[in-house]
């Protein structure tokens, strides 16, 4: 159960950057060297949906979509201090909530996606190919 005091906005998108690090940090997913830019993939998401209590950013996902057929959930991510809380659950299902007819895709790693079966996703064995970002580790 989700306490009661922790609100979720849908409506903004420009998060300070700040908050963004240091949640990307506690996370393992940044090591501090993107701050100054850190908000930009989410001011240019479609939605953007994020959790706080007060004035501390607990959890935030952003999803790109055309918001008819294809929707795509990236950078879910909560404050491991506040995990296993229903935070993360509650940001994809209010994610659902705004294209409730939409394909819905998560690209995650073989050891998290059991936390998204769990919602309903099935696991695809199309090909998913990439080409990495200047801010992705390059594999050889």
């Amino acid at each position: 159960m989700i306490a009661t005091d922790i609100i979720f906005d849908d409506k903004r998108k420009d998060l300070p950057c700040d908050q963004l690090e240091r949640l990307f940090m506690a996370a393992g997913w940044s090591d501090g060297s993107y701050t100054a830019y850190m908000n930009r993939p989410f001011i240019n998401a479609t939605l953007v949906i994020s959790a706080w209590k007060a004035d501390r950013l607990l959890g935030v996902v952003r999803v790109l979509s055309d918001q008819i057929g294809r929707s795509v959930i990236y950078d879910l991510v909560v404050d491991p201090a506040w995990r296993g809380r229903g935070i993360g659950k509650e940001l994809v299902r209010r994610c659902m909530q705004h294209f409730p007819d939409s394909e819905w895709l998560v690209n995650t790693t073989k050891e998290l996606s059991g936390y998204y079966e769990k919602m309903g996703f099935q696991v695809n064995n199309n090909v998913f190919l990439s080409i990495p970002s200047i801010y992705q580790k390059r594999v050889d």
